[in-house]
């Protein structure tokens, strides 16, 4: 996801501050993921803390806000705006994206506020798993949306 990550920065870096605003959101969510993940374990000196957990927490919910609420938006209505319309393809990956976001703020229901110990830590490894999964297929679809806005926007309508 890294590597992914730092692809997105070398090709939409710089094309607008909100894109560039939303990189830096996702890269704050990689960081607390990877934190979250890598501490995970089956045992208790290999949990993470409640703040970890709340950060990582804060960070998803965040990502998850900043691209329903400001990202998307903005991108289409420039897109709307130039006379364009959205398309089967644009509307199935928005689709997609949007299908990502009950789980994920399903996960920060769970686990905001929630202390690991050694009780109650079943199914945690599994849930931050499948969260890391869900991300990474987010991540791609939002790319590719992108992408197919920005091929979209290069070449005017009726061309």
């Amino acid at each position: 996801m890294l590597n992914k990550l730092e692809k997105a920065q070398q090709q939409w870096g710089g094309y607008s501050d909100v894109i560039d605003y939303w990189l830096t959101l996702r890269q704050e969510l990689l960081v607390q993921y990877c934190k979250v993940a890598g501490l995970s374990g089956n045992n208790k000196t290999c949990l993470p803390t409640e703040e970890e957990l709340n950060r990582f927490c804060e960070a998803l919910v965040d990502y998850i806000s900043a691209g329903h609420f400001k990202i998307y938006d903005m991108v289409m209505e420039r897109w709307k705006a130039t006379g364009f319309s959205t398309n089967e393809e644009i509307d199935g990956l928005y689709l997609h994206i949007v299908e990502t976001t009950e789980p994920l703020l399903n996960f920060n229901d769970k686990y905001s506020g929630f202390v690991l110990d050694d009780d109650n830590f079943a199914g945690f490894d599994s849930d931050i798993s499948t969260v890391g999964e869900i991300m990474e297929m987010r991540f791609e679809k939002e790319d590719m949306l992108i992408q197919l806005i920005a091929d979209s926007l290069a070449i005017p309508p009726g061309a």
